[in-house]
């Protein structure tokens, strides 16, 4: 049986400060007991922090609130789940980017920024110790969305840091595959229509991979506390934080 990695210790109280805003924090632990900060940036946008390294994925400067990645620490790795602009942003990795930061992105992603390294739907490499990033499919399934989200281009993410297992969905639907997705802890699934999914759909994606902690992002103003409720009971931890 699974060991339970996830310590809850909760921090919702102001980490650090862009642009005089508080930024919501949760930190978790590994197997080995290493601690695994979350950070909320906004919108898609998230770092995570673990044993000395930064992990961000789709920074983007653009959006409410703007932000100022100078003021935030350097990047260790990138992930960048598809091309547009509230994923991808060059302002963004400018401000990010050091000398030793490795990007993964999506195939289009690639060939506009020559350095990234490209990630298909299916890759998975080893790139630590102990660390390992696998694409999976992110795509539309509604008739007449697929042309926001088309099938075999973009990206979803799993992160694992020393056994934590870490999905970050990127724009999709509950997709078929989802099924697959074996021992998440956590999950950022994204809720917005007409782009991704519905609370509905977000609700089934949960209940389908059963994360430990779900975090709903990219959800703009659609009402993501109704996943809150609904879930209620089903041993998924739902977290609301300002991923608007």
């Amino acid at each position: 049986m699974k060991q339970l990695f996830l310590s809850l210790c909760l921090l919702v109280g102001t980490c650090c400060t862009t642009s005089a805003q508080s930024r919501q924090t949760d930190t978790f632990q590994t197997r080995s007991g290493k601690q695994v900060k979350f950070t909320c940036i906004k919108h898609a946008s998230i770092l995570i922090e673990y044993d000395g390294m930064t992990f961000y994925f789709d920074p983007v400067t653009g959006l409410k609130p703007e932000t100022d990645y100078t003021t935030m620490p350097r990047a260790n790795y990138i992930f960048i789940t598809h091309e547009h602009a509230d994923h991808f942003d060059r302002m963004a990795l400018t401000q990010l980017v050091s000398t030793n930061t490795v990007v993964f992105a999506n195939p289009n992603v690639a060939q506009m920024y020559r350095s990234a390294r490209v990630m298909k739907n299916g890759d998975s490499v080893v790139f630590g110790d102990s660390l390992t990033l696998e694409a999976v499919p992110a795509y539309n399934t509604t008739a007449g969305r697929d042309k926001f989200h088309p099938k075999g281009r973009d990206n979803g993410y799993i992160l694992t840091l020393d056994g934590l297992r870490i999905y970050v969905a990127g724009d999709t639907e509950d997709i078929p595959e989802m099924a697959s997705l074996k021992d998440i802890d956590i999950a950022f699934l994204p809720c917005n229509q007409p782009y991704t999914m519905t609370t509905d759909q977000l609700i089934r994606a949960a209940k389908t991979i059963k994360p430990r902690v779900l975090f709903p992002y990219h959800y703009n103003d659609t009402p993501v506390s109704r996943a809150k409720v609904m879930l209620m009971g089903t041993g998924i931890d739902v977290r609301i934080r300002n991923y608007q």
